[in-house]
């Protein structure tokens, strides 16, 4: 029926050892595998013979096709092995050299000023929460006590998509959405982008801000006052002089801007706080006379600007590679 499978393997064995490059090697294997091979024939004359035979010398074939295709592959690396070889010799490539440095990238300086800003807040207890930056007007505004005729709401300096959705101009938004959600004791820092119409060297329309809140029983303003200048203390450095400042925020009272000593020798504000507003409590319902709060909130870009020494708040957004390789 068939030639000895024996004498076909030392007949391919022999045209293998002949074959030179990847070329030869695949007119061999059309040669013995191929549609008009020996092989292709055998199996094609099977259906001539009766199901004993048939088996039988079925298996002989199988047998004899996965050998021929196991001698063709490993024929095939060894060229391939050789013609690598040949290559590296004739282009005198030192493989032994070490290879050559790939530059990684680093973190945005604004990314590493929120990262030191989290790490220092949840090494106090808070939890570091996220929301959403399209907001609704209930929770950016009328939740947190801000009046109807606002100038917040105008869209002088609020970006709105229609009568009740916006992009969210503070993270404050969040401080509403958790209360919802948890009972006290609360206690939270919120970093995300918010949004507001403006540009010039020290805004941006989209900036980043950070707001704590803690919510608990026997709260004062001693305790935001301790807070925060163990905050400036680790972010600026011992030495910073810091001042607190009389300010009005509607959803906080009393509420206090916080100024630190520049090196031209005058007062930069630096953030804002203030016990949580009752009325901020009650629309959340949390008894005000059994729970107090506070709150703080800071812009990172200006906290990043005066980290970094930086005069233009705009070279954090415009990507400039000779700017950002400065922070690695």
């Amino acid at each position: 029926m068939i030639l000895d499978p024996q004498e076909l393997m030392n007949l391919i064995n022999i045209d293998l050892k002949k074959t030179k490059n990847i070329k030869e090697l695949e007119k061999l294997k059309v040669k013995y595998l191929g549609k008009n091979s020996y092989l292709s024939n055998q199996f094609f004359n099977l259906r001539k013979l009766f199901l004993k035979e048939k088996i039988k010398y079925s298996a002989i074939l199988n047998q004899l096709k996965l050998e021929m295709q196991s001698k063709i592959l490993e024929r095939k690396k060894k060229l391939e092995f050789l013609l690598n070889e040949k290559k590296i010799r004739k282009e005198n490539i030192d493989t032994s050299l070490s290879g050559r440095r790939i530059e990684n990238g680093t973190l945005h300086p604004i990314t590493t000023i929120i990262n030191n800003i989290e790490y220092f807040f949840l090494h106090l207890g808070f939890k570091s929460v996220t929301g959403p930056e399209i907001e609704d007007e209930y929770h950016n505004f009328s939740a947190l006590n801000i009046p109807k005729n606002h100038p917040s709401r105008s869209n002088k300096d609020t970006f709105w998509f229609d009568i009740n959705r916006l992009l969210r101009t503070q993270t404050s938004s969040m401080q509403i959405r958790i209360m919802e959600k948890e009972k006290p004791p609360i206690k939270i820092i919120v970093p995300g982008k918010v949004y507001r119409n403006d540009y010039d060297a020290t805004h941006t329309p989209m900036f980043h801000q950070i707001e704590g809140l803690i919510i608990d029983k026997k709260i004062n303003f001693s305790n935001l006052k301790w807070i925060i200048q163990k905050f400036l203390y680790v972010f600026f450095g011992k030495d910073v002089k810091i001042r607190f400042r009389v300010s009005y925020f509607p959803f906080t009272t009393p509420s206090a801007e916080i100024d630190i000593m520049g090196n031209n020798r005058e007062w930069i504000e630096v953030l804002g706080c203030g016990m949580v507003h009752p009325n901020v409590l009650n629309n959340v319902d949390i008894n005000h006379r059994k729970y107090k709060g506070c709150a703080f909130g800071l812009g990172v870009e200006r906290m990043a600007m005066l980290y970094y020494q930086i005069s233009d708040l705009r070279y954090f957004f415009e990507n400039d590679l000779r700017f950002l390789k400065q922070f690695k």
